[in-house]
């Protein structure tokens, strides 16, 4: 059973956020969805976790500002510095007390990185577990979209004009009306050599739901991201690091680059896979996740043991 919840931010911003597990599990799972998607994208995975027996941990999936069913965002606040501070606020209210798992793809794994940025006394006190999917650290250093390198920076070029443009289009969203007729595009965007027909359905519904200022508005930010550095803040943290090898969005080169800075992280290369892992790779990302979980909570079991037998020989 999942528990569906809202919680209110400070500039009046709603985050939903859909919670399964038990409540009193000694360990939470943080789930963070990409740009212009929402917290279905790891229907999988969610799956997988509540399967975990007496090891199933608390798990958290909610849609970031202005996605799925959180509430719109302005201009001023779709930007990575706002959901680091979202993400931060997301822990303090629905998991304020033990050890976490964050796990981010594409954009949230950029959030991910952000909250580490602007809460690094936060991030080094909680956070026990990454995986990173398909995301990168340097924003579009390495993007091509698969294309030739003038092509690529003339694509670049005019997708950054029209984001301004979105940017300041407000909360509607005519595009759903277009999307089918997109299908191919996105499909050809999102997706590696296999894709199937619901999870293509799901992706289109995703975007069909993100109002134009979101998908415009965020454009900025994630493309100049620079965060390699912070990575040093996750360096005796387990981490999975995964990417497809066609993903045209973030490259294998942005995935290499994080796993070269965590000197821990297991970095897995799916061949044929897209941008879309969660989806197309569910259980090579599943299986990432839940070696992560697992030394998590083994790790979580060894500090409960080291920490009460001192008080059962004080008792004696």
């Amino acid at each position: 059973m999942s528990e569906r919840t809202e919680i209110t931010l400070a500039d009046g911003v709603r985050l939903h956020a859909e919670i399964t597990g038990p409540a009193d599990a000694p360990v939470t799972v943080v789930l963070l969805h990409g740009w212009c998607l929402d917290r279905r994208t790891w229907r999988h995975q969610v799956d997988a976790l509540s399967g975990m027996g007496r090891r199933t941990p608390r798990v958290i999936a909610y849609d970031t500002r202005g996605h799925g069913r959180s509430s719109a965002t302005g201009r001023h606040g779709a930007t990575l510095d706002q959901l680091g501070d979202d993400l931060a606020e997301v822990l303090r209210r629905l998991a304020p007390t033990g050890p976490v798992v964050l796990v981010g793809h594409s954009m949230g794994g950029m959030t991910i990185m952000e909250y580490a940025h602007r809460h690094l006394a936060e991030f080094t006190d909680r956070v026990a577990g990454l995986v990173l999917v398909s995301t990168t650290a340097e924003g579009h250093t390495h993007t091509r979209y698969g294309l030739p390198d003038h092509l690529a920076t003339l694509l670049r070029a005019g997708e950054t004009l029209g984001a301004g443009l979105l940017a300041r289009s407000g909360a509607w969203r005519p595009h759903r009306a277009v999307l089918p007729v997109l299908a191919p595009v996105m499909r050809w965007l999102l997706f590696g050599d296999r894709c199937a027909s619901d999870d293509l359905g799901l992706a289109l519904r995703s975007v069909g739901r993100a109002p134009l200022q979101s998908i415009g508005g965020f454009r900025a930010s994630i493309g100049s991201q620079q965060r390699l550095a912070t990575l040093a803040a996750f360096a005796a943290v387990p981490a999975a690091v995964l990417v497809g090898d066609r993903d045209r969005l973030t490259p294998p080169a942005c995935a290499e680059s994080i796993a070269a800075a965590l000197p821990h992280a297991q970095l897995t290369v799916c061949p044929g896979a897209g941008h879309m892992l969660p989806l197309e790779r569910p259980e090579e990302v599943t299986e990432a996740l839940l070696t992560v979980v697992r030394r998590v909570n083994c790790a979580t079991r060894k500090n409960l043991r080291a920490t009460s037998v001192p008080l059962r020989r004080r008792a004696a």
